[in-house]
């Protein structure tokens, strides 16, 4: 899982990991929202709950007022990179990793026959809808591109997502604030698999990629034992054999001798 970091946009807390188990959301006796430890004195608002699935958002029973992206929770929400939670008015972001690129390569991209490269928008005005980069696909306000947001504040075209090999190419058209990817503002972007774009603050699409490409591009790392990358796993014992057949004779013999006892007994 990449590692996440809490940003406080309104900056009165610094950036926080997110480190595996539960960590609190809460507000103290001054009004102040922020991450907690399990002391009785604060307002538990939400949890955030971080194990090697991902990460969850948990409201706390009969709380209100807590919002992902915009749509309110009231009980649990599953979390990405560039998701902004919202509690008490005070939005939190979900930093991740990305690669920037202050130089993109030449302008163009690649076309293709493979379909199983697209981006599903997940929040906005495209929200539902998929769009295979089997071609370069640009998003703006222009009604000649491949997805229009119709908003006068929006740049005629603001970016274009671009294949480039086995990589894919977020590339800024000039737009006047760039996007966030993971929660990060960039310009040109390197994006893989699981990647959240996010234009305009709402306007919102993750990139999805073949699980063996997405799993090439994110080798095994060591585990808490110390293993090394690359290093062969130990040697796993072998499942067990299955003893439902064994058990349904047993069962067919016992029930065949208990008929046999039954049929005689009674002459």
């Amino acid at each position: 899982m990449r590692t996440l970091q809490v940003h406080f946009s309104n900056r009165q807390q610094p950036d926080q990991p997110l480190a595996p188990g539960v960590q609190r959301i809460v507000r103290d006796a001054s009004g102040q929202v922020r991450l907690g430890d399990d002391s009785v004195g604060p307002l538990l608002l939400a949890r955030f709950c971080t194990d090697e699935r991902g990460v969850w958002l948990q409201v706390a029973s009969g709380r209100r007022g807590i919002h992902v992206n915009g749509r309110p929770v009231r009980r649990m929400a599953l979390l990405r990179a560039g998701d902004s939670v919202y509690a008490d008015g005070v939005e939190m972001l979900l930093r991740g990793e990305c690669e920037p690129v202050a130089q993109p390569p030449a302008a163009g991209g690649e076309e293709g026959e493979d379909l199983r490269v697209l981006l599903r928008g997940v929040g906005g005005r495209h929200h539902g809808r998929c769009y295979t980069l089997d071609q370069p696909r640009t998003i703006g306000r222009d009604s000649a591109v491949d997805m229009v947001i119709d908003d006068p504040v929006f740049p005629e075209q603001q970016a274009r997502f671009e294949r480039h090999g086995e990589r894919v190419l977020l590339r800024d058209l000039g737009s006047p604030e760039g996007c966030r990817v993971n929660g990060v503002a960039v310009r040109h972007c390197w994006l893989q698999g699981g990647d959240q774009v996010v234009f305009d603050g709402n306007q919102r699409f993750v990139l999805e990629v073949p699980l063996d490409a997405q799993s090439a591009r994110f080798p095994v790392v060591g585990d808490a034992d110390g293993m090394e990358e690359g290093e062969p796993a130990a040697d796993v014992p072998p499942p067990p054999a299955r003893r439902w057949p064994w058990l349904l004779l047993s069962a067919l013999l016992l029930g065949g001798a208990l008929s046999a006892l039954l049929l005689f007994g009674a002459r």
